[in-house]
């Protein structure tokens, strides 16, 4: 009876283990372990598309994570996406003629903004506009323009 219960109570902690693991696992991969309250900056960009970018989404640098995605608006005249990135305050001395490109991350197809450096002497400040930006790719489009290329090629 009392290996029985001992046996249980190695049955239970491991679950227990299986459990919290699973739980750090999770807030991995949807990025709510890693959220930063530093005091940083707000900047703008605006693209054509922006595929399936997401409020909190990395914005990185480098390979260097230095933001986040912090809203997604449709602008109502232009009709792009208007994004907007807090970047983090220790990255404080991005140039202003900065591009921002939205890429594609891992087998999920998570998306992310990458900030690519400019060569000004000023730098980025809060509520500013990243105006040299390149939208997401969208993988449907590049397969329906190459099949009809094709298509018109056997013409």
């Amino acid at each position: 009876m009392i290996q029985n219960k001992s046996m249980e109570i190695t049955v239970g902690m491991f679950v227990a283990a299986g459990i919290v693991a699973i739980f750090v696992l999770a807030m991995k991969v949807s990025n709510f372990a890693e959220y930063d309250n530093e005091a940083g900056y707000q900047v703008v960009a605006e693209f054509e598309n922006i595929g399936g970018l997401k409020v909190r989404s990395p914005i990185t640098m480098a390979g260097v994570r230095v933001g986040r995605v912090s809203a997604i608006r449709l602008d109502s005249e232009s009709y792009n996406a208007v994004v907007t990135i807090d970047l983090y305050g220790n990255f404080n001395t991005i140039p202003t003629d900065t591009a921002a490109s939205i890429y594609t991350a891992g087998l999920l197809g998570e998306q992310y903004i990458s900030l690519e450096a400019g060569a000004e002497d000023e730098f980025l400040q809060n509520g500013d506009v990243i105006d040299l930006t390149q939208p997401a790719l969208v993988l449907e489009q590049v397969i329906g323009q190459f099949l009809f290329s094709k298509a018109e090629g056997e013409e």
